[in-house]
């Protein structure tokens, strides 16, 4: 190898180990000052989450203390109460008869973060005053839900038999937040009312009832008219059963005489409609003669060794048989050991 060869391999070899040590500094210094990018912006990313969950959190703190201040009340025992009051103005406030009307307590349903509580409303009115009832408790402020609406025709025109559950929450812990005193968000003489007219003027829910043939043409010649008959005693169809609602926890079973127009209150063990009030039942079953409706109360009657049932809203004359199937469990006869 001459000379010039020998300092061209040098020359090459130099420049070889440049580039070597300057990708050992690379490596060296680079590798870690990437390392360290990578982990900045992942605590970047971090904190980025962080502070999102942060907003995220007290935003639903706020939106959980204005949804508790639309609650009744802390404690289920006070939201009941008011709650139940708030129901009792509702009805007096949409024009009809609270004894018409019965109302049962729901719950407590323990879910997560609260207790569902409410009651279990039926009664009959006008089907204008029902549409006002309705329309007044489902604008109304508070936290509420209404819900198994069920509407049934009544026993004379313009008239409908209500029920539905009105539902309400109870937050569990409580937020100690000051509950105000709220109010309907629209009255009955507002334009949002008046939306639902139509259903009262067609009496919608009615079904049509065919009209009943004329009267057939008196005899021809004159007819020497029949002696009066005096009026005889008023029959089981002159008591209709209007209400099976709970007072201090016991139930009371309200009777309505219609040709003295007045009402009556009766309590378990008490004489009625041709034997003895034993309870009222509370179950939901299918109305006699109407399967496809379905009936929310009932007194239970003993007559001699037989139970008989009278629904809510009808008479004494409407009473029927229990079979052994249909008793509630507190009438079914234990076996002897």
């Amino acid at each position: 190898m001459t000379s010039r060869e020998k300092r061209l391999a040098a020359g090459v070899g130099g420049i070889v180990g440049l580039f070597a040590l300057i990708f050992g500094a690379r490596v060296l210094f680079l590798s870690p000052l990437r390392e360290l990018d990578r982990n900045i912006a992942g605590a970047r990313e971090r904190i980025a989450k962080i502070q999102d969950e942060r907003r995220a959190y007290f935003a639903a703190e706020d939106r959980l203390k204005a949804t508790a201040q639309t609650t009744f009340a802390e404690t289920v025992e006070q939201a009941s109460a008011i709650s139940g009051e708030l129901l009792t103005r509702q009805i007096l406030a949409a024009g009809l008869s609270e004894a018409d009307f019965a109302r049962l307590p729901v719950g407590p349903r323990k879910l997560r973060g609260a207790n569902e509580i409410g009651w279990s409303v039926q009664g009959e009115g006008t089907l204008t005053n029902v549409i006002n009832l309705l329309f007044l408790l489902d604008t109304a402020s508070w936290l509420h839900r209404t819900e198994q609406l069920t509407l049934a025709t009544g026993e004379s025109p313009g008239r409908v038999r209500v029920h539905f559950s009105y539902l309400t929450l109870v937050l569990d812990p409580p937020l100690g937040v000051t509950h105000t005193n709220l109010t309907n968000r629209f009255l009955l003489a507002s334009a949002e009312r008046r939306q639902f007219d139509n259903l009262a003027l067609r009496d919608l829910l009615r079904p049509y009832i065919k009209a009943p043939p004329p009267p057939p043409a008196p005899p021809a010649g004159p007819a020497a008219p029949a002696p009066a008959k005096p009026p005889g005693p008023p029959g089981p169809e002159n008591y209709r059963i209007v209400s099976l609602s709970e007072w201090e926890g016991q139930p009371e079973i309200h009777v309505r005489d219609l040709a003295a127009q007045k009402t009556q209150r009766y309590k378990a063990g008490d004489q009625l409609a041709g034997g003895t009030a034993v309870l009222v039942d509370y179950r939901p079953m299918p109305e006699p003669g109407h399967p496809g409706l379905q009936s929310f109360s009932r007194l239970i009657l003993k007559i001699d060794q037989d139970y008989w049932a009278i629904e809510r809203g009808k008479t004494f004359a409407d009473k029927h048989k229990l079979a052994s199937g249909e008793l509630p469990p507190q009438l079914i006869p234990t076996a002897k050991p």
